[in-house]
C-alpha cells in the first residue's frame, strides 16, 4: 500500500498582503496570531493526522521558509521543492513529483486556506488506495460563486462539471483549496496546457478526472477562509482564538 503525502502550496508571493503589518516577504511568513501562516498551516494539517509533507516554496524565500519550519521538521518528515516560476496551482503541485510514488494518495492544500473542522476525518484512505484512479474535491456553499471555481454535482456527489469564475454559476458550491488525488495526478499535469492567463490551472487537472468519471465532492459544513487579503487574515485570527 502507498503512503499519504501532504503537499502544501506555499510558493505564492501574496502581493495583496505586501506591506500589511510591515510584511515585505511571502505571505506564508506573515504572522497570524503571533505565529507564521506556514506554522499555523502545518499545525492544522498535523491535527488532521497527516505526517508526511512536501512544502512548495519559491526561490526568494525558500531558505526563510525552511528555517521557519525547522523545529517541526525535527518531529515530522518535511521535504521541500522550489517553484521557480509562478505558473499556476497545478504547476506548483507538479514540483513535488519526485516525492510521490505510484500508489500514493496526495492531499494537496493551498497554504493560505484554513478550515474550522477537519474536512478529511471521514475519508477512508484504505479504500482510496484500492481504487483505480480517484480524486476528491471539497466545496463550500457561498453567496458569491462567480468569484470562485464552481462545482456542479449529481445526486451521488459525483462531479460532472467545474467552471472557473463563471458569469452565470450553475451552483453556489465554490471549490476550496483542498484536494485529494491519486498518484496519477502527476502524469495528468503533464497533459495540461497553459490557460489564457498563462497558468496550469487546477480546474483543468480536475477536469481530467471528471472526464474519467473519477471525481467526487464533499461539501463542507464548517467555516473556510482563503486568507489572501488583510480582511481575511483578521477574520482568520478571530476564528483561531
Amino acid at each position: 500500500m502507498g503512503a499519504i503525502k501532504c503537499i502544501i502550496a506555499a510558493g505564492g508571493l501574496g502581493t495583496r498582503l505586501q506591506g500589511f503589518r510591515g510584511n515585505q516577504s511571502t505571505k506564508i511568513l506573515l504572522k497570524v496570531n503571533s505565529k507564521s501562516m506556514i506554522l499555523q498551516q502545518l499545525e492544522q494539517l498535523i491535527s488532521w493526522g497527516l505526517k508526511d509533507f512536501v512544502v512548495i516554496t519559491n526561490p526568494s524565500f525558500d531558505a526563510l521558509i525552511r528555517n521557519e519550519t525547522s523545529q517541526i521538521n525535527e518531529k515530522y518528515n518535511i521535504e521541500y521543492a522550489i517553484q521557480s516560476e509562478q505558473l499556476g496551482i497545478s504547476h506548483a503541485l507538479k514540483q513535488a513529483k519526485s516525492y510521490v510514488n505510484d500508489g500514493d494518495q496526495v492531499v494537496f492544500v493551498l497554504g493560505d486556506n484554513f478550515f474550522g473542522k477537519n474536512p478529511i476525518e471521514n475519508i477512508n484512505f484504505e479504500e482510496l488506495f484500492t481504487l483505480d484512479k480517484n480524486s476528491i474535491i471539497f466545496t463550500k456553499e457561498v453567496t458569491n460563486p462567480e468569484e470562485f471555481g464552481v462545482a456542479v454535482t449529481d445526486s451521488r456527489n459525483k462531479v460532472i462539471q467545474i467552471e472557473e469564475k463563471p458569469k452565470e454559476p450553475k451552483s453556489n458550491n465554490a471549490v476550496v483549496g483542498l484536494y485529494i488525488f491519486d498518484s496519477t495526478c502527476m502524469k495528468k499535469i503533464d497533459e495540461l496546457k497553459p490557460s489564457d492567463r498563462g497558468e496550469y490551472e487546477i480546474t483543468d487537472l480536475i477536469n481530467l478526472y471528471i472526464n474519467e468519471g473519477k471525481c467526487s465532492s464533499i461539501n463542507l459544513d464548517t467555516w473556510w477562509i482563503d486568507a489572501g487579503t488583510p480582511e481575511r487574515i483578521i477574520d482568520l485570527e478571530e476564528k483561531l482564538i
